[in-house]
């Protein structure tokens, strides 16, 4: 009886190496996404400017499957200015999807023109372990302050590089942004 469950729990304790065996640790093409230095030659991180300000974050997605994922792991969907009011921000709906945001809103208080600098979609790019955490902790109606820079990202044949300022929209509108802090000024619920 002893020597059967021996070979039970040495059976047991074979299988459980295996499947540990199976586990992979992140890949190391992975490594900024998770807020660490990059490790592979093809990656890189350029610096365009300086970057911060007050937002009230919409919405927002995580990502792991695409390209852009090996760096940014995550979009906010987010409003700044006049559209930071509860009141207004309330009254936004939005849908991200393949790093796109779409939105819209019955009665803009201002031309849509205008509108449209106030709504942004923002790829973040944690600066370190600690932010890779924290830039996951967001929920709807947050006002976060967020700083870092914006910047341009090359690996292989990516390159990916932010808006520089709010006038556009489409593709290339959307800030990419290497946050080096993230404060939350007031959670609420919109």
């Amino acid at each position: 009886m002893a020597k059967k469950l021996i070979c039970a729990v040495t059976l047991a304790l074979s299988a459980f190496q295996v499947n540990a065996l199976q586990i992979k640790a992140p890949s190391p093409e992975f490594n900024i996404a998770h807020g660490l230095a990059p490790i592979d030659q093809h990656q890189k991180i350029s610096v365009l400017e300086p970057f911060n300000g007050e937002f009230r974050i919409l919405g927002s997605k995580e990502y792991s499957d695409d390209e852009q994922a090996k760096f940014s792991p995550i979009d906010y969907a987010v409003t700044r200015g006049l559209f930071t009011e509860p009141e207004i921000a309330s009254q936004i709906s939005i849908n991200q999807y393949d790093r796109f945001l779409n939105w819209k809103m019955a009665r803009p208080p201002i031309p849509a023109q205008y509108a449209t600098q106030l709504v942004s979609n923002m790829h973040i790019i944690p600066a370190n372990p600690e932010i890779a955490k924290a830039i996951k902790k967001v929920k709807r109606g947050d006002l976060v302050r967020l700083q870092g820079d914006l910047v341009q990202v090359n690996d292989k044949n990516l390159v990916w590089k932010s808006a520089l300022d709010w006038n556009g929209v489409g593709d290339g509108a959307c800030k990419l942004i290497r946050v080096e802090s993230i404060q939350w000024i007031e959670k609420q619920n919109i």
